[in-house]
Parts: structure tokens; sequence; C-alpha cells
């Protein structure tokens, strides 16, 4: 399974690092089918939030296959109005299986046309935005993510994580997803 998560500038650092760990923990740990990496606009250094330098693995021309994307929040309102990354992101949604956004990427998601009429989750600061910019999604407050058809949102930073063992265990099994929350030393929030 090819999962792709797209950083960039001002990206939250758990928004990105969160899910990672809990796909390349969960491959480490017997779900060899795993290949996690990060895209971001190009293969530059990208700069997340604090100062956080980071090297994508691959560009938005010259990734693989995505069978699961992750799009991760932060200072996204740049995002919003580049339209190469919302042209990208209507290509390759379509063909992978499930989409997934953390915290603001949502916005991200939603601006591209993705979003439509799906219930939905973001940072609890942002749920107002959210809704008042995309009067047409159903968003939830008070939930770590939300799953409608292939697209899985979540709350903000550490809901990351919760949504992505979420999705280990959808795929790998509720166990597999207990044993990389314990080797994590994290304490999962196993429902939404």
């Amino acid at each position: 399974m090819n999962i792709g998560i797209y950083i960039y500038d001002q990206a939250e650092v758990l928004d990105f690092s969160g899910p990672f760990e809990v796909f390349s923990t969960a491959k480490r740990l017997g779900a060899q089918d795993i290949n996690v990496f990060l895209i971001s606009e190009s293969l530059e250094p990208v700069t997340a939030r604090g100062g956080f330098k980071i090297l994508p693995d691959y560009s938005l021309d010259n990734h693989p296959q995505i069978d699961l994307l992750v799009v991760v929040g932060g200072v996204h309102t740049n995002e919003m109005h580049k339209s190469n990354l919302l042209n990208w992101l209507t290509s390759v949604a379509p063909l992978a299986s499930e989409v997934a956004s953390v915290c603001t990427g949502a916005f991200l998601l939603a601006k591209a046309g993705l979003l439509k009429d799906e219930k939905v989750t973001t940072h609890w600061e942002d749920i107002s935005e959210l809704k008042s910019a995309f009067p047409n999604l159903q968003v939830v407050n008070n939930q770590r993510w939300v799953t409608s058809g292939k697209f899985t949102t979540s709350g903000g930073i550490s809901a990351g994580i919760d949504m992505s063992l979420h999705l280990v265990s959808k795929h790998y099994g509720f166990e597999q997803a207990r044993t990389v929350a314990r080797q994590m030393e994290y304490n999962w929030q196993k429902t939404a």
C-alpha cells in the first residue's frame, strides 16, 4: 500500500510526522506492504512550523501511484491558491483507494472540489471557518476523525495519529493497530 503524505511550507509538524510514524511502525511490526513517503510541490526542502526542515521523497510530478493520500494541515492559506496543487489533488485523489486529511488539510480537499456533501471535521479552532467557506459540507465538531465514503478527515495535530491508527486497524486489523499504538507508547483514542 503506497501512502503518500502531502507536505508544504508551514505544515504542522505532527500532522505529517504522526501519521508517518504510525504507518512506518506498522510496516516495521509486520505490515510489510506499506510504503509511506512524503510529497511536496518540488524536491526542495520544506520548512514546516517552528522551522522544522524536511526533505520530501517525491514532488507532485514524480511520485509512485498512491493508494492512500494524506493531506496535512498547517498554515494552508497559500496552498489553497496554488492551481498546480489543486489540479494535482483532483488528478490523484480519484485514483487513490482512500483520501485522508489532518487538521486544515480538509480545506485543501474542499477547495479542490473533492469534498462536496461529505461529513468532515478539522481542528476545533477552524470548524466555523470550514463551515463558512464550504457550506455544503457537513462539518462536525468534537470528533477525532470522521469517515465519509473514501474520505477520512481528522481534527488537528494528535488527532491525525488516532485517525492513522484507525486506518491501520481497518486494513490490518485491530490487534495490529493496538500493537502499533503500544510500540509508540501512545494512548490511542479508538473511537472517533
